[in-house]
C-alpha cells in the first residue's frame, strides 16, 4: 500500500497580523503531503488552495465568505469531495449557511468547483462535519455537530443534490483526528490516502521547481560561429519540466577552415535582474518597438502626476537607462491627476499608449489612449498625440457610474480585444471588476462590442481589505490564452490571480474563461518581496518571456518594479515565482558538446 498511496492532509491556519496572514487568507483550505502518513510537507508555500466564493447582495455587491474545518473525502466516482463550515469573512457564524455545510468537488485536488450549501436540515449552526461514502448502502453519510454539543447524522444518495439529505438523526459523538505536522500556524484536519500519481502531481504543481541539471547535445554539426550560436542547452527541473536556453560557446579551439571534431564548453546565458529594478515605480510595462525596448510605469515618487519612459537595446539595459518624461498633469486640461498604469501596445504599424487619468478627482478616473505620430520617437513627448478617452461603439463614454482603468490589449486571430478594470460607485460601490470587449484596431479607443464581465473579486484573496480585481494582462501560448490580474488592497496582501481560455474559445463569452482557485504570486512566493502584483509580460531577444511586476521591498516599503523569467509548469501554466537561484544554478551553468566541422 505504501508504494501505491501517499497522504494528503487538509488544514486551515491561524490568522496572524493583518498584513501577513489575515482571516480571509487563513480561513481557506491548505494542503500538505506525506509519503508515510506521519511526516508532512506543506504545499503552495503554506498558502491556501481552496477559498469560499462570496455571495451577492441584492444591490449587486459581494458578501465575502471564508471556510473552517474542511474535510477531505473520496467520492463514489473516484474524484474528491470537500465539505467545510462556511463562515463570514472573519470566521464568524454565517446566517446564510445556518444548518448547512459548503460542498466542493475536485478531480485532482488542484481545481475545485463549489457545488453550494448542502442542507443538513438543522436549525442550528454547524461547528464540525465529516463525510464518507457508505459503499455497502450506496449512500453518503454526513456526521456533524452544532454549537450546543449535539451530534447528528444525515444520509444522502446523490451528494450533488443539495436538498436531498435525510432529516438529521441524533448520533454518537465523533471527532476528526487532526494530524500533527510541523507547519507554521496549522489548524490540522483530516488526512486522506490518495493515489501516488495524484499526490506527485500536487507536489509538482504546488512546489517551486529547482534546476537540477543542464544538457547540451552530445554532437552538433556546424560550419560557422553563427550556426553554433543557434545551438541551445536544455535546463531540467525538479518538477519534470524543461526549458531551452542559449549558450555562449567558447570557440577559440575551433578551426572553421578544417574538417574535424572539436570538444568545446559553453556557459548558459540567462540575463539576471536584481530586485528592485526601479524604486517608486508601479504597474510596470516593457514593450519592444522597432528593435528597442521601452519601460514605463506609474510614478509613485511624484504622486502619480507624470509618466516617464526608458529606452534601451536590451531589457537588462532598462535598469540603468535614463528616464524621459512624456506626459504629466500640466500637459492637457482633461488630465489633471492620477496618471496610472501605462502600457505600450503595437497594433498593426502603430504604437499606442494606454493609461488612466482624471480630470481632477478619484471618481473621475477613466481609461485613455494616445497614439504615436507617424515616424515618431517614443521618447519624444511631442511625438505623441493627445490622449483620447475610451468610448463605446456609439461614441458615448465607456462608463459614467464609476471609474475605468488598467486597460490592456489582447490580439488574437486577427481580432483585437481590450480588457480593463471597472469600478461602479453609483448607486453603490461594487468594487473593481474585470471586463472585456472587442475594439477597432484602427481606433483602439473605440469599442465595437458591448462590455462583458469576466471576473469579480469573489475569493478571499482578491477581496482582502477591499473588493478589487485589476491590472489584467494577457500571456498567450500555443496551449492557452492566459490573463493574469491583481487582487486585494495594494499592500502586502496584494497578489496575482489567473484566468485561462482555450485558443479556439470565444473570448467574449465569460464561460470560456476558467478562474484559478488560488493566486499564483503572493507575499509568500519570494522572500523579501511583499504585495506582488499588476504585472505584464515581454519577450527578450533570446526568446525568454519575462514577468514585469511591482512589489514592495519591505512590508511597508515603496512599490518597486521587478523582473523575473516566466517558467511553465507540467500543464503549460505560467510559474511566476521561479527565482534566479532556482532557475539556473551557477555550478550547473557550464555545458559541453562536440562540434563536427565538415569541409
Amino acid at each position: 500500500m505504501s508504494g501505491e498511496k501517499k497522504y494528503i492532509l487538509c488544514y486551515t491556519r491561524e490568522p496572524n497580523e493583518e498584513q501577513a496572514y489575515p482571516p480571509k487568507l487563513a480561513y481557506s483550505m491548505h494542503l500538505a503531503c506525506s509519503d508515510d502518513g506521519y511526516r508532512y510537507r506543506e504545499l503552495n508555500r503554506n498558502s491556501g488552495v481552496l477559498f469560499a466564493l462570496a455571495t451577492e447582495a441584492p444591490n449587486g455587491s459581494l458578501r465575502p465568505k471564508s471556510l473552517k474545518n474542511p474535510y477531505l473525502f473520496d467520492l463514489a466516482d473516484g474524484t474528491f469531495g470537500v465539505i467545510a463550515v462556511c463562515t463570514e469573512a472573519g470566521g464568524e457564524d454565517d446566517i446564510e449557511s445556518k444548518g448547512s455545510v459548503l460542498l466542493f468537488k475536485s478531480a485532482d485536488l488542484l481545481s475545485y468547483r463549489e457545488i453550494g450549501l448542502l442542507d443538513l436540515k438543522g436549525d442550528t449552526y454547524v461547528r464540525d462535519a465529516a463525510c464518507e461514502f457508505d459503499r455497502a448502502n450506496d449512500r453518503y453519510v454526513v456526521r456533524w455537530s452544532d454549537g450546543n454539543g449535539r451530534f447528528y447524522r444525515n444520509s444522502i444518495e446523490d451528494l450533488m443534490d443539495l436538498s436531498g439529505a435525510s432529516e438529521p438523526e441524533e448520533a454518537e459523538a465523533f471527532t476528526v483526528e487532526g494530524v500533527s505536522a510541523d507547519i507554521e500556524g496549522i489548524a490540522p484536519r483530516n488526512s486522506l490516502p490518495v493515489p501516488r500519481d495524484v499526490a506527485d502531481r500536487l507536489e509538482r504543481k504546488l512546489t517551486a521547481p529547482t534546476n537540477i541539471r543542464n544538457e547540451a547535445p552530445e554532437r552538433v554539426e556546424a560550419a560557422t560561429d553563427e550556426q553554433l550560436r543557434a545551438v541551445p542547452a536544455t535546463s531540467f527541473y525538479s518538477d519534470g519540466t524543461t526549458a531551452e536556453k542559449p549558450v555562449d560557446w567558447d570557440t577559440t579551439g575551433i578551426d572553421w577552415s578544417r574538417a574535424g571534431s572539436y570538444r568545446i564548453t559553453g556557459k548558459i546565458r540567462q540575463p539576471r535582474s536584481s530586485f528592485p529594478m526601479a524604486v517608486d515605480r508601479a504597474d510596470p510595462c516593457i514593450a519592444k518597438w522597432k528593435g528597442k525596448f521601452y519601460f514605463i510605469a506609474t510614478n509613485d515618487a511624484d504622486g502619480n502626476r507624470s509618466l516617464s519612459i526608458r529606452e534601451a537595446d536590451t531589457i537588462s539595459g532598462l535598469a540603468t537607462a535614463e528616464e524621459v518624461r512624456i506626459l504629466d498633469t500640466e500637459t492637457y486640461g482633461h488630465l489633471k491627476s492620477f496618471l496610472w498604469a501605462p502600457e505600450f501596445h503595437a497594433i498593426g504599424e502603430d504604437l499606442y499608449l494606454f493609461h488612466a487619468g482624471s480630470t481632477g478627482e478619484f471618481v473621475n478616473i477613466q481609461s485613455h489612449v494616445a497614439k504615436l505620430k507617424k515616424n515618431g520617437n517614443p521618447v519624444v513627448a511631442t511625438d505623441w498625440e493627445e490622449p483620447v478617452r475610451v468610448v463605446r461603439r456609439d461614441g458615448s463614454p465607456l462608463f459614467e457610474a464609476g471609474i475605468t482603468l488598467d486597460m490592456t490589449i489582447i490580439q488574437w486571430k486577427g481580432r483585437v480585444y481590450a480588457a480593463w478594470a471597472q469600478r461602479e460607485f453609483v448607486p453603490s460601490d461594487l468594487g473593481s471588476w474585470i471586463y472585456i470587449a472587442e475594439i477597432d484596431p484602427k481606433e483602439p479607443w473605440r469599442l465595437t462590442t458591448d462590455p462583458v464581465l469576466l471576473s469579480k473579486p469573489d475569493y478571499g484573496w482578491a477581496n482582502n481589505r477591499t473588493f478589487v480585481e485589476e491590472g489584467p494582462y494577457a500571456l498567450i501560448t500555443d496551449k492557452k490564452i492566459f490573463m493574469t490580474f491583481a487582487g486585494a488592497l495594494v499592500d502586502a496582501t496584494y497578489c496575482v490571480g489567473i484566468l485561462s481560455a482555450d485558443p479556439e474559445a470565444d473570448l467574449l463569452d465569460p464561460a470560456s474563461w476558467t478562474k484559478g482557485n488560488y493566486p499564483l504570486l503572493t507575499s509568500r512566493s519570494v522572500p523579501g518581496e511583499y504585495g506582488p502584483g499588476h504585472n505584464s509580460y515581454v519577450t527578450d531577444e533570446d526568446g525568454f518571456i519575462w514577468n514585469v511586476y511591482h512589489a514592495r521591498n519591505g512590508i511597508d516599503g515603496p512599490r518597486c518594479a521587478g523582473l523575473r523569467r516566466v517558467h511553465f509548469d507540467i500543464d503549460g501554466y505560467p510559474v511566476l515565482d521561479l527565482t534566479e537561484e532556482k532557475d539556473l544554478k551557477p555550478e550547473l551553468a557550464e555545458v559541453s558538446t562536440v562540434v563536427v566541422v565538415n569541409r
